[in-house]
């Protein structure tokens, strides 16, 4: 057997560092720890190589504490679970204008792919009527979306948690919303 082949075989059996969960997926993983009816983590394997820029927007808000308590605000059932207001969907705050908002950073242009579907577990970037207009607010399909290919952005997949997604509090608003209470990205 070949030293590169043996090199492999252990990287492949290797354990994650102490203190570490191994997670599926090369990363980078956004970790969502939410609180409220939907307790628990949820891990995202982003995907940068298909929206390089909306990524790099998502882990640049995550390593800020940008989406730390920010609520679902908008969660259809069947459908999808929406998130990521910074500016006005923080918790304990008014949620009125939930959903309108973004973050300091500016709008991106559309990364939209036709090798990716929106169906259950992927995760898009929520925008306005303008396709260049997502900015920090993303949501996570509950089914299939395939009406929603070529116009919104695939940002990632969920790979651990989707219970959890399942039983975010639906509502346009929830009357009781589940939150993001911590938002960290493993590489």
């Amino acid at each position: 057997m070949s030293r590169n082949l043996i090199l492999a075989a252990m990287l492949a059996l290797a354990t994650p560092v102490l203190g570490q969960e191994a997670v599926d997926g090369p990363g980078p993983n956004l970790v969502i720890e939410v609180a409220g009816a939907a307790n628990g983590t949820v891990v995202i394997d982003l995907l940068p190589d298909v929206a390089p820029k909306h990524v790099a927007q998502i882990v640049a808000l995550a390593k800020e504490g940008a989406y730390d308590n920010v609520v679902f605000h908008r969660v259809i059932d069947g459908f999808m679970a929406q998130t990521g207001d910074v500016q006005n969907g923080k918790a304990g705050g008014d949620l009125s204008m939930a959903g309108m908002g973004g973050s300091s950073k500016p709008d991106l242009p559309a990364e939209f792919t036709d090798t990716l579907s929106f169906q259950r577990g992927v995760v898009g970037m929520a925008r306005a009527q303008d396709p260049n207009s997502a900015n920090s607010q993303f949501f996570i399909m509950f089914g299939d979306g395939s009406f929603l290919d070529g116009q919104y952005t695939i940002v990632g997949k969920v790979i651990s948690g989707m219970d959890v997604v399942d039983k975010i509090q639906r509502g346009e608003p929830p009357a009781t919303p589940d939150v993001m209470t911590k938002v960290t990205v493993q590489e």
